[in-house]
């Protein structure tokens, strides 16, 4: 019997991961990042849309921004909502702070009365529908019913 050390196997599969993160495939944006490249971010998440025949949901906002937080939560906290998001959209998520308002690329879409926003896009990047996020809530709250209605209405056409 042939064994492999440990060590072996250990180099190997930082290899793989190397290789993976390197060589095309898509790595989701999920945390509103001031230093990252969001053309380059919108350009790859548009490639997986279209690989994948999905839409793009860009989600513009912040940390500093407690109702991104709690649109956070709302879908940590409803699976069944995160799960239908997840099979319909690839999600994206667009730092704007100070530190980085990433005005260069969110000029080419509406103007933002408030965060988050969320833009949809469609497989090519076309934009399909801006919207404000304070429509999607109740009080103090995000509502279900009108996200769930958000995403199916937005959702692609299979």
């Amino acid at each position: 019997m042939f064994i492999i050390p440990i060590r072996t196997v250990q180099i190997v599969l930082l290899i793989c991961i190397f290789a993976c993160r390197d060589s095309g495939f898509y790595q989701p944006v999920t945390k509103f990042d001031p230093a990252r490249d969001a053309a380059k971010d919108i350009s790859a998440a548009v490639n997986e849309a279209e690989r994948t025949g999905k839409n793009v949901i860009l989600d513009v906002g912040g940390d500093w921004c407690i109702w991104c937080r709690r649109l956070d939560q709302f879908f940590e906290q409803n699976k069944d909502v995160s799960d239908y998001m997840r099979k319909n959209y690839i999600v994206l998520k667009v730092n704007w702070s100070e530190e980085n308002k990433n005005e260069a690329v969110l000029a080419s879409y509406p103007k933002i009365p408030g965060y988050p926003h969320l833009f949809v896009l469609d497989a090519k990047g076309n934009l399909l529908h801006s919207q404000d996020t304070g429509l999607l809530e109740s009080g103090d709250h995000h509502d279900r019913d009108k996200i769930m209605d958000f995403l199916r209405r937005w959702a692609p056409h299979r």
